[in-house]
């Protein structure tokens, strides 16, 4: 292994492993899934974002923008250690390295990456700005116009996994790196933000049961509280 500086604040265990730096959030939740799913040894750190962590100095050199999660490959391209910021890139990275839950064929393998993009560009962002107004901000704001817009949202983008989910157990017909990055969110509605009303969450009956499915999964019920305040 090339030298390298890990944060100080968080030392690793094993060096030679993949060392993540997380909070079991939505968007910690998919790497360490993924780290469970295909069963690879990592050291987990849990970066509270709540205390402000993210923006000590040391991590802010693995991950620039101050979020979570972060990866480190101590031993990565070229055996020289890698590390990586964004969970889509960091899930990407996990599939390359582990052979596993992403073809290589290039019609499919593009397929996953537009919906992982889908997952990227709206499934996250539109939940995340819901759960901001229905839980975090539902007393500062003088009208209900703000979570009228994000509930909407967010219960157009469940009709879309709905139709998506039709005459498949999967997203992608097989269980792979989508269904990991977006059944955090999807378990976030009606777990953390407590809002299967608000949302009408019995009218998706196949993301339901999509979602019993992954909650069955051993890796799902281990990688869920990685990082756990």
């Amino acid at each position: 292994m090339t030298d390298f500086n890990f944060p100080s604040r968080w030392p690793p265990q094993n060096p030679d492993r993949l060392q993540l730096y997380s909070l079991n959030t939505p968007n910690g939740q998919k790497v360490s899934l993924c780290l469970e799913e295909m069963g690879l040894a990592y050291d987990a750190h849990l970066v509270h974002i709540g205390k402000g962590d993210q923006h000590d100095p040391e991590y802010l050199l693995i991950n620039p923008n101050g979020k979570i999660p972060s990866l480190v490959d101590p031993n990565g391209p070229d055996g020289k250690p890698i590390a990586l910021m964004e969970s889509i890139v960091i899930l990407i990275y996990l599939a390359e390295l582990s052979g596993t839950l992403l073809p290589k064929e290039t019609r499919q393998r593009f397929e996953h990456l537009q919906w992982l993009t889908f997952q990227a560009a709206h499934i996250g962002p539109m939940f995340g700005q819901f759960g901001h107004f229905y839980v975090y901000a539902k007393d500062k704001t003088s009208d209900s116009y703000s979570l009228d817009r994000y509930t909407q949202e967010t219960r157009r983008l469940l009709q879309v996994l709905e139709d998506r989910l039709q005459h498949r157990e999967f997203i992608m017909g097989d269980y792979s790196i989508v269904d990991i990055a977006i059944m955090p969110w999807v378990a976030c509605l009606s777990g953390y933000y407590q809002a299967s009303e608000q949302l009408g969450m019995g009218d998706f009956e196949r993301v339901l049961t999509w979602q019993e499915n992954i909650c069955s999964r051993k890796a799902w019920q281990t990688g869920k509280d990685v990082c756990a305040p």
